[in-house]
């Protein structure tokens, strides 16, 4: 069951500067809410973040950051929960000829103190990847939904 889905904000660090402050979208669900397939999971937590147009950071660089007060806004204990990075499908290029596909990459943290550090990307496929496409477009939960977060805004 989906517990959250909106723009998620937050600040940085460095006083005035706000070095590293931006925004994302957040989804979070709860597996343990909602239909039971299965053995209960072991991360019963899915977080799932995308960048936003307009924000100065994007979510691979300020992961750790988000992770961590993610866990601490929501209550969320970090070894159970599971932290996705959700990358929409968009072309590049002078007349957009260049397809990048969607992507969803599972990151794992070493957590000191409560703090989520050093990072790990892994792309998922397969399965796990539809699972989670299940989940943002609401078929996992029953109730369809418009899909996952718009595709951001193309620099080129």
């Amino acid at each position: 069951m989906r517990i959250f889905d909106d723009t998620f904000t937050w600040e940085g660090w460095g006083g005035k500067l706000r070095l590293a402050s931006g925004k994302c979208h957040l989804e979070i669900f709860d597996l343990r809410r909602g239909p039971v397939q299965g053995p209960a999971p072991l991360r019963p937590l899915v977080v799932i973040v995308a960048d936003l147009p307009g924000s100065p950071m994007s979510v691979r660089s300020c992961a750790g950051h988000i992770a961590t007060l993610v866990t601490t806004r929501f209550g969320i204990d970090p070894h159970r929960m599971q932290y996705v990075e959700y990358y929409p499908a968009d072309r590049y290029g002078p007349s957009g000829e260049f397809p990048i596909p969607e992507r969803f990459d599972a990151v794992e943290f070493t957590w000191h103190e409560n703090k989520a550090m050093a990072p790990r990307w892994r792309t998922l496929q397969g399965q796990l990847m539809a699972s989670l496409k299940d989940l943002m477009t609401g078929s996992a939960e029953g109730t369809e939904r418009s899909g996952p977060p718009a595709p951001r805004e193309s620099n080129s």
